[in-house]
């Protein structure tokens, strides 16, 4: 006798799940496809829970004891086979749970949504004036026309100017989708967030029609990103933008692009912990599609794969630079002042020719107090945290627990008065704003937002990543505390200034000045000289000897002692090298846990993935069967960005 039965992927966190379980299909339950959501029952736990349906079989042994399917939630494939092959690899390269992606991947149900859906099968081809405006764009970067006609992969380093109203990156992809769309083929364009997603939205909206594109990101509400996912599931192709989880559509794909890839919200914080350029890349090997890294830097990890030929460099047939001028921090310390004499008088100039923009390090007005007396940080009596002020005598407050620090003491000179250590950008707006009387001063922050500004003369105080687009790009660019910045105790941290402040100017009018004031040194030179790709090869080349990522692929492993040291001796009997483990050392602040780094070789990473798997699953086994509970005390996180101990 034979019967139907049903392999599913069962939506659990926890880790001995993560496999494909066997079900019985009865017969009344009629017609079940791969990919719709089912209720199963777990025998483990004697309840029903949710899963997915990977596979439709046929087996001989009817005998065998099987529990039954219990339901199909909906008949709507949801998980096409494609995605679950993804979302399979990507967990096994970061030793993760499939499931962990697809929760990613997959939006709640959103029964209102689903009942009005009506799936449309005929597609929207772009204009030809569009397809012909596209390829004339395309055309501006060498070899480019055919990394997407070959489906290769390509870092790109794009023109650092605006196109209209839009940066140029912008326009770009949109090009590149559009051409795409032409072939009949869907695209995936992933950025960081909501800010970079409007832009790309507009330019693409000068070329496509609206149906053409969908955005997907966490910002949506449930029912507005369900809508969007099952438009993605249509047969028609389409153009999909959204940030880092937008990787995963379920969209056939001739096309999947990542702008700005060394952006760290484009690194997931959930598990698997997988980087949205991690996944790029294991997608277009599993669909071969073409993949592009666009970006006005590179990072070490883009320019690790061009230098062993696994993507093409892409740059400009005419290249467009703008035009830096360096201050050196002898300059500073000679003068005395937070702007030297020469980006102080190119302001002056400019603003009477429309907006100035000045990066700044942090918001709000004195982000850092210290002592009068001996400089020490000034510090809460209560928590500890670091005191600030949100105005010009106003009274400090802590930045931990909100306390006003009345009466306050240092504790190292018993000083009883303390100074602005750091100016944020409301403090450098009070400053700047008494300088240039009668000039307009525009705040932009995490607390203020602001997305464009006009043509007119405005003073525009920026933190990082908060710059807003100008009309006709503005005619100077001042980058402050450039110099603290480079201070941060961070592994990139070089990395992501030269990437700030690159974004910065390329928000510059054409031949307006830009100003990196107070830094010298590789980083300002590549700046200067606009020779990113150079500064990403010499942080290569530095790191290899230190065997420090990405040059190697690093796992962190933290839990339970004897959890940890189970998994540590794991991966020795796999051949681990002994000095290729730092560590484990207690985790600060918790005293039950430790903290590991295991350094290995990209060749070597599906053994240290399985390996590193198998022990999350054995260690939550052992928590089930010694204290009933499921979950695993072991955590493990590979390609970690900022490796710490």
């Amino acid at each position: 006798m034979t019967r139907r039965i049903a392999r599913v992927v069962i939506d659990s966190p926890l880790p001995q799940l993560d496999r494909l379980f066997d079900y019985a299909l009865p017969e009344e339950m009629g017609a079940v496809t791969p990919g719709v959501r089912v209720k199963v029952p777990l025998r483990t736990a004697g309840r029903v829970v949710d899963a997915y349906v990977a596979e439709i079989d046929v087996e001989n042994d009817a005998e065998r004891a099987l529990s039954e399917v219990e339901s199909v939630v909906s008949p709507i494939e949801v998980m096409p086979d494609r995605l679950y092959r993804l979302a399979r690899r990507v967990a096994d390269r970061a030793a993760g749970s499939a499931s962990d992606v697809l929760r990613l991947a997959i939006p709640k149900r959103q029964v209102r949504v689903e009942k009005a859906w009506q799936p449309q099968t005929d597609s929207t081809a772009p204009s030809d004036s569009a397809v012909t405006q596209a390829r004339a764009l395309l055309a501006e970067y060498t070899g480019l026309d055919e990394v997407l006609v070959g489906h290769e992969r390509a870092a790109v380093e794009a023109i650092p100017t605006l196109r209209g109203a839009v940066p140029n990156w912008a326009a770009l992809l949109a090009a590149a989708a559009t051409v795409t769309l032409a072939a009949g083929e869907s695209s995936v364009l992933v950025v960081p967030d909501h800010r970079d997603e409007d832009q790309l939205l507009t330019a693409l909206g000068a070329l496509l029609p609206d149906d053409a594109v969908v955005r997907m990101d966490a910002r949506q509400s449930n029912p507005d990103r369900y809508r969007a996912f099952l438009r993605t599931l249509e047969p028609r192709p389409v153009v999909v933008v959204g940030n880092r989880s937008a990787v995963y559509a379920p969209v056939v794909a001739g096309l999947v692009a990542v702008w700005d890839d060394g952006d760290p919200l484009l690194a997931e914080p959930l598990a698997p912990y997988v980087h949205a350029r991690d996944a790029a890349l294991v997608r277009q090997e599993q669909e071969g599609s073409a993949l592009l890294f666009v970006g006005h830097t590179r990072t070490s990890d883009v320019q690790r794969l061009v230098l062993g030929g696994w993507t093409r460099a892409i740059t400009a047939t005419r290249r467009v630079l703008p035009r830096v001028q360096l201050s050196t921090p002898q300059e500073l310390e000679q003068g005395g002042q937070r702007v030297p004499s020469s980006a102080f008088g190119s302001a002056r100039t400019a603003i009477t020719e429309g907006p100035v923009l000045v990066q700044v390090a942090r918001p709000g007005f004195a982000p850092s107090l210290v002592c009068a007396t001996c400089r020490a940080p000034a510090r809460c009596a209560h928590c500890g945290g670091p005191l600030a002020a949100h105005r010009r005598g106003a009274l400090p407050v802590c930045g931990w627990c909100g306390r006003g620090a009345h009466s306050w003491r240092c504790p190292h000179c018993e000083g009883d008065h303390v100074r602005l250590a750091a100016s944020g950008t409301e403090r450098t707006a009070d400053e700047l704003g008494r300088a240039f009387p009668g000039v307009r001063v525009i705040v932009s922050d995490g607390t203020h937002q602001v997305l464009s500004v006009g043509s007119a003369p405005a003073l525009v105080i920026a933190t990082r990543g908060a710059e807003p687009l100008a009309e006709g790009g503005y005619r100077a660019v001042i980058l402050l505390d450039g110099a603290r910045m480079l201070q941060a105790p961070e592994l990139r941290i070089g990395e992501s200034c030269l990437r700030w402040w690159s974004d910065a100017a390329a928000l510059a009018a054409p031949g307006a000045p830009v100003h990196l004031v107070g830094v010298d040194g590789p980083v300002a030179r590549a700046l200067a000289t606009w020779t990113q790709p150079a500064y990403a090869r010499s942080e290569l080349e530095a790191r290899a000897p230190l065997q420090m990522p990405p040059t190697v692929r690093v796992a962190q492993v933290e839990g339970a002692p004897a959890s940890v040291r189970a998994a540590l001796d794991a991966l020795r009997a796999e051949g681990m090298a002994t000095d290729a483990v730092l560590g484990p050392l207690p985790v600060a602040g918790e005293d039950d846990r430790v903290r590991a780094l295991v350094r290995f070789a990209y060749a070597a990473g599906g053994t240290v993935a399985s390996a590193l798997r198998a022990a999350v699953i054995a260690d939550a086994t052992r928590a089930r069967r010694a204290r009933g509970r499921a979950r695993s005390t072991l955590s493990v996180h590979l390609d970690i960005l900022e490796p710490e101990i």
